[in-house]
């Protein structure tokens, strides 16, 4: 797999320099072409206008969302035009809660999807939205680009592979391999793994043997759960052997049947200081 199709998505001016610099990187990495969508959010909840409100408060709302889409697309032509990379503006306008529709139809078309941290001072609430429009109604991995600036994103030497035996572990891994393949080392983490089933004397032995086939250097670190939550642990280790980047499955339940993120992935994404690729 090659990425060919990259995607990002700006809805706040001040994300635009550094969510923008981190896709124009990995394009450039890749040879890719960089689809930007500029979106402006209508952050109002119509279910709770005061009695009496009418169709201005609507239209006001949907002025101020367009001219802040118009902005984003002004600034990331800006940005955009500094590069060499091949690229693509659009944009458009959604209600909060119909940003995950407007982000998957464009996200199909797309190998690879980078975004900002949703979470964090300062962060939009429109951000995990999109994060979840792409992963679970895109189906298309994403790499969360941390609050801090960090230079390895586009080829980390060191990777942490978050591995539990799931489908959204394997398709992780499967999307992340441009990148393994170019890393000095992956570290297959497996916290805890079950005592009983067909892998319990070798876990993470099977992951790694495909990997190696496709030139992978894999080292396995059997980790146990000394913390309250797994991606405590995984955090911890990504440290502890200087991981420039963390690649896992994105796990959610649905809620409506649209899925939205689980526990331990909302706290993964919290408390990341690495760019973290995912899939679902």
């Amino acid at each position: 797999m090659a990425y060919k199709t990259l995607l990002t998505v700006v809805t706040d001016q001040e994300l635009i320099a550094p969510t923008l610099n981190a896709a124009i990187s990995m394009a450039e990495a890749f040879d890719a072409h960089l689809d930007v969508m500029c979106l402006g959010v209508d952050r109002t909840q119509t279910g709770y206008y005061y009695a009496g409100a009418n169709a201005m408060v609507l239209q006001e709302s949907l002025s101020r969302a367009t001219t802040e889409a118009e902005e984003l697309v002004a600034d990331a032509r800006q940005v955009l035009g500094r590069s060499d990379v091949r690229w693509a503006v659009d944009h458009g306008v959604a209600q909060l809660a119909d940003v995950g529709r407007h982000v998957a139809a464009r996200a199909r078309f797309a190998d690879l999807c980078i975004l900002p941290q949703p979470y964090g001072e300062g962060r939009g609430v429109e951000l995990e939205p999109t994060l979840e429009g792409a992963l679970f109604e895109g189906g298309v991995p994403v790499i969360v680009s941390p609050a801090a600036p960090v230079s390895a994103t586009v080829a980390p030497k060191r990777v942490v592979l978050g591995w539990n035996e799931s489908s959204e572990a394997l398709r992780a891994a499967r999307c992340a391999l441009p990148m393994l393949m170019a890393a000095d080392v992956v570290h297959v983490v497996v916290i805890d793994p079950p005592q009983h089933g067909p892998n319990r004397s070798d876990p993470g032995g099977m992951l790694s043997q495909y990997l190696a086939r496709h030139g992978v250097k894999t080292e396995i670190d059997v980790l146990s759960k000394t913390m309250p939550r797994v991606s405590d642990v995984l955090t911890r280790h990504a440290a502890d052997v200087d991981a420039d980047m963390v690649v896992m499955g994105a796990y959610g339940h649905s809620r409506f049947r649209e899925s939205i993120l689980g526990g331990a992935t909302r706290h993964m994404l919290e408390k990341a200081t690495l760019p973290v690729m995912m899939a679902h």
